[in-house]
């Protein structure tokens, strides 16, 4: 390797509008989202069919593949934000 890699240059879109969060759970694992997850998640964005999407749902944040039938009722689910990449951990504790 000849040179580092910038994360932020290679992950962040919108720098003013990328958040990160944590996934404390495992109701995504189906999706491939595990508890301990680092999501990185562009509020810039506008969900499509089949984006991975941050909801502000019951006073909660949840995550949520958004399908075409969601697409008629979008601000109902009042997205959050698009999870652009999952970073997981794959060694240790």
């Amino acid at each position: 390797m000849s040179s580092c890699i910038d994360l932020n240059r290679e992950l962040v879109l919108h720098p003013a509008a990328t958040f990160y969060g944590r996934v404390v759970s495992n109701a995504m694992s189906s999706e491939g989202v595990d508890k301990g997850d680092v999501l990185v998640i562009d509020r810039a964005l506008d969900p499509v069919d089949g984006s991975l999407a941050v909801c502000f749902m019951d006073g909660e944040f949840a995550l949520k593949r958004i399908s075409g039938d969601d697409m008629d009722g979008i601000h109902e689910l009042r997205v959050w934000g698009v999870v652009t990449y999952v970073i997981k951990k794959v060694h240790g504790r």
